[in-house]
């Protein structure tokens, strides 16, 4: 009979603490690569169509502004606040995704095809409280309103690819180079 390190009671904290890591590290890495590619693509896009490239990141400052300015703290540089908000943002979103796939059993997938689902679905539900924000605080007109959804759907479908792939792909890795 085969011994493995799951049937050492006492290694138990240490298979949990290496699985919460390679999860959280994986989140991670997908988060950030995620937000970045979303990011270079969406200056893209922005530039493309006559606009300044870093609208978006404009936008989400002036949100953040905006949302400290009702706590009656004082926020300036709106570009810079926006792009922290994506760079501190996204990582999270993604480490608790990473998290979340190699520690729940319910949550744990086969194949990259299913992860990618998972990732789509995770990234458009939890990113709806947060782009609700942005239209409320900022008073948007049900056009801008509308516009800012459209888009935000897709850039964080690119998100959520990006991301699936990193989590499936590693923890499919971390799972291979383990079984040798």
């Amino acid at each position: 009979m085969e011994t493995t390190l799951q049937d050492h009671s006492q290694m138990t904290g240490r298979i949990t603490s290496v699985s919460l890591s390679r999860g959280l590290g994986w989140g991670l890495i997908g988060g950030l690569a995620g937000t970045a590619i979303m990011d270079l693509i969406l200056m893209g896009a922005l530039s493309a169509v006559g606009l300044p490239a870093l609208t978006c990141f404009s936008i989400v400052g002036n949100t953040v502004a905006r949302f400290f300015s009702i706590q009656s703290i004082g926020m300036a540089r709106a570009i810079q606040m926006g792009i922290a908000t994506h760079y501190l943002v996204g990582p999270v979103i993604g480490a608790i995704f990473g998290t979340a796939v190699e520690r729940l059993e319910a949550l744990r997938v086969n194949t990259l095809k299913q992860c990618l689902l998972l990732a789509i679905l995770y990234v458009e539900i939890m990113s709806q409280p947060l782009l609700a924000t942005t239209p409320i605080l900022l008073k948007m007109t049900v056009p801008a309103t509308l516009l800012w959804y459209g888009g935000s759907f897709v850039m964080h479908l690119i998100v959520a690819v990006v991301l699936g792939t990193v989590v499936g792909r590693g923890l499919q890795l971390a799972i291979a180079v383990n079984h040798r």
